[in-house]
């Protein structure tokens, strides 16, 4: 499951350090000729084809997270399809395109200018002469109208979740004809390109009860290349159909049918020929990559596994095992060879049934590139020891965010780069690489920010009856899988091994498994954990960063007192009797592995420098109300939508809380609670501004600032992979880029879609 808030590298690292108080925040703009948004670090892959060669009609079967709660995008309980309905069936003003920027769009949209700005901004919209609701009724000023005062915030009677930028409009009203709307401005607007996406008839906005109740499950009007045909919740589905009444480029398809269906159950689904088009997680893309890879003509069985390795032979056992299975089943052992038939009857059925499974997705390929959105490491400061800046930064600067994006997009074949901004994604005019207000990963210098802050490795720990010593890390939901190990055998002949002070004399660790962390039967205690922290890069390493390669001794061996080296876990740390132990919460659903192999990771990096964590799985449907919204957590990990409109969606997201009247902290979506008041003042000043360059200047000096306050800390662009059908055309892993529905379809006989060019990384592996 994915948890997503609700909603490039070309410049130099430049240094930010804290001097008497004050953040002294480098220059961003003139320090180089190139520019700092730089491009986006993956193409989209959608197979892009030319209308004349997909054929006509057809339904899509696509699946989706769920079957939406309300149709209208403006009100609080709109999900991810209500967006995607909203974007085939309504019209928008601007569409993004493949860098993330708002691009007009002709099909509604002549023209639209800021045509004075003294003594008030004025911007005139010109709107396609052929533009009509699905009634026959012309779209115009009075649409506008009824939206702005729908959503301007000033009548409490629409239920409204947000007004930001219709709150700054005086006044909508008609132009020079019936294809102009004028809409003058109270105060100045940067992102007035925002506004009037999507855009509702006035049926729908005119009356509080009707914006409140007349489009939560049937939209009787609309103006896209697509109506809304019926909201089946009894059979989880959403059916769209092509409007009649559209003027622009028809309409491939028939019918587009959105199916909620959970992300575990994707693959059996797609076996089962009852989707076409499925966002899926990185186990179903093996899967998937390795169906449509090339098969032997004769068994139909795949030639090659992941990674490019040589698939199994039949029954998926080595030419080894299988002349030991015929062996055994041959043998004058009647009991045993009884037993082996039976094997491999079962064998080959399962064998069998694996065949159909692979044939079945035989017919869909992985598409894949970066989702426009990004994960974070939220650090909660409202209270507690992350309530310091200096803890925080700490935090933050013990990280190696290019190995937590390696370890997250490189199996996956995508480009592996920390995330620079909190504003922008690598290509999007605002980007710019600010994370050098924080400072590069340092141990060492994470260590002394700790000191500073009064936090002593082994001081004194008060503990109440079962508590564990200063930095233990605990699991809430299963027994330790990790324990420090006791002095190594020969311990007092003066020599030890680095990284070994605790191994009991006979060998193993304190909970009595061997260094490789199995019982002495050879079991693996939780070996799906396992799985999750291991390093999927080389196998050289263990996520803790301890070197087995070629079955050598985690360290190296030296005289007894010889200070471990960088990268060995620190003593803990206390401070006022209190042991530095973060609460570290994740989510437990079954498509959370990735974030909790994060989380393992940075788990790791923190122990390096003496911070210990607790972790805490909590089920996916409380993980961000009750734990993130209500700031039960000290460490987080959740994602953020990238925006093209920074200035007004990411206010809320990094403004300074405030007391509300009733005594509370209104936080709004600023879920760490760090926030500061220059932070603030540069997002008022980016939004006030008409100047493009001066607004994107103010952005990146306010997220130069925002990672200084180190209250989060984005790691890696999201990956974004979507199992297609073979045969579909414009339709698989968007990126940036609005989808544009019109053009989807199935390609005519014979044809082929374009795809990006594969880099040069290895193919997806579990």
């Amino acid at each position: 499951m994915s948890h997503v808030g609700v909603g490039p590298r070309a410049v130099m690292r430049a240094v930010a350090f804290l001097t008497t108080g004050v953040l002294a925040v480098p220059a961003l703009a003139g320090c180089t000729s190139e520019d700092p948004a730089g491009k986006p670090l993956a193409e989209q892959d959608v197979a892009a084809a030319a209308r004349a060669r997909i054929s006509d009609g057809g339904t899509l079967r696509w699946a989706v997270d769920s079957v939406p709660d309300t149709l209208n995008a403006f009100q609080s309980d709109a999900d991810a399809t209500t967006t995607r309905v909203a974007q085939a069936v309504l019209p928008s003003m601007y569409r993004m395109d493949e860098t993330g920027s708002p691009v007009r769009n002709p099909d509604y949209l002549e023209s639209a200018e800021v045509v004075d700005t003294e003594p008030k901004q004025v911007v005139v919209y010109k709107l396609n002469q052929q533009a009509v609701w699905s009634d026959g009724r012309e779209i115009g000023a009075a649409d506008f109208a009824a939206q702005w005062r729908a959503l301007s915030g000033k009548d409490s009677a629409y239920w409204t979740a947000r007004n930001a930028g219709y709150d700054r409009i005086e006044k909508v009203e008609r132009g020079a004809n019936d294809l102009e709307v004028k809409v003058t401005f109270s105060r100045p607007y940067a992102d007035w390109k925002a506004l009037f996406t999507p855009l509702y008839p006035k049926d729908v906005t005119g009356t509080p009860d009707a914006f409140n109740d007349g489009a939560r499950r049937a939209l009787k009007v609309s103006a896209g290349p697509f109506a809304v045909k019926k909201v089946d919740t009894k059979g989880d589905q959403v059916v769209l159909t092509g409007n009649p009444r559209w003027w622009g480029e028809p309409a491939k398809l028939d019918e587009i049918v959105l199916r909620a269906v959970p992300r575990d159950e994707r693959v059996s689904e797609l076996v089962a020929g009852k989707l076409d088009l499925a966002e899926i997680d990185p186990e179903t893309a093996d899967e998937v990559t390795l169906a449509a890879g090339p098969r032997d003509p004769a068994t139909g069985t795949p030639l090659m596994g992941p990674g490019g390795t040589p698939a199994a032979g039949p029954q998926g056992r080595s030419a080894a095992e299988a002349l030991r299975s015929w062996a055994i089943a041959n043998g004058s052992d009647e009991e045993a060879a009884e037993e082996e038939v039976l094997a491999r009857e079962e064998r080959g059925e399962a064998a069998a049934k694996a065949r159909r499974r692979q044939q079945a997705l035989s017919g869909f390929e992985l598409r894949k590139s970066l989702e426009p959105a990004y994960t974070q490491l939220a650090l909660n400061g409202a209270e507690g020891p992350l309530a310091d800046e200096r803890v925080r930064r700490a935090v933050a600067r013990a990280l190696d965010r290019e190995e937590l994006a390696e370890a997250v997009l490189k199996p996956l074949g995508l480009p592996a780069e920390p995330v620079g901004s909190h504003l922008a994604l690598s290509g999007q005019p605002a980007y710019a690489d600010g994370s050098g207000a924080l400072g590069e990963q340092n141990a060492k210098e994470a260590r002394a920010l700790l000191a500073d802050a009064g936090w002593v490795p082994g001081g004194p720990v008060k503990k109440k009856d079962g508590e564990e010593a200063a930095g233990a890390e605990k699991d809430e939901n299963k027994d330790e899988d990790k324990k420090d190990e006791e002095k190594s055998e020969g311990g007092d002949d003066g020599t030890y091994i680095v990284g070994e002070d605790d191994k009991n004399k006979d060998g193993k660790n304190k909970d009595g498994k061997n260094d490789d962390g199995k019982n002495d039967d050879g079991g693996n205690d939780d070996a799906g954990d396992a799985k999750d922290g291991a390093d999927r890069e080389s196998g050289e390493k263990h996520s803790s960063g301890k070197n087995t390669a070629q079955g050598g001794a985690p360290g190296a061996y030296a005289p007894k007192g010889t200070a471990a080296p960088a990268g060995a876990a620190a003593a803990p740390l206390a401070k006022d009797g209190k042991e530095l132990t973060l609460r570290f919460v994740l989510p437990s659903g079954p498509g959370s592995g990735t974030l909790r192999t994060v989380a393992d990771r940075i788990t790791d990096m923190l122990k390096e420098i003496g911070i210990g964590t607790r972790i805490t799985k909590v089920p996916d449907e409380s993980y961000f109300k009750d734990h993130i919204a209500a700031g039960e957590y000290d460490l987080a990990l959740y994602s953020w939508p990238a925006s093209a409109f920074p200035a007004t969606d990411a206010r809320p997201i990094y403004a300074k809380p405030v007391p509300a009247a009733d005594g509370s902290l209104n936080v709004a979506q600023n879920y760490t609670r760090v926030g500061t008041d220059q932070v603030d003042q540069l997002f008022d000043r980016a939004l006030a501004t008409l100047d493009q360059k001066e607004s994107r200047d103010l952005l990146r000096k306010a997220d130069s600032r925002i990672w200084a306050a180190a209250g989060s800390v984005p790691l890696y662009q999201r990956p974004q992979l979507t199992a297609a059908r073979k045969n579909l055309a414009n339709a698989g892993a968007f990126g940036f880029g609005t989808p544009v529905y019109e053009d989807m379809g199935f390609l005519k006989k014979g044809a082929q879609g374009s795809r990006p060019t594969a880099p040069a990384s290895p193919s997806p592996s579990s």
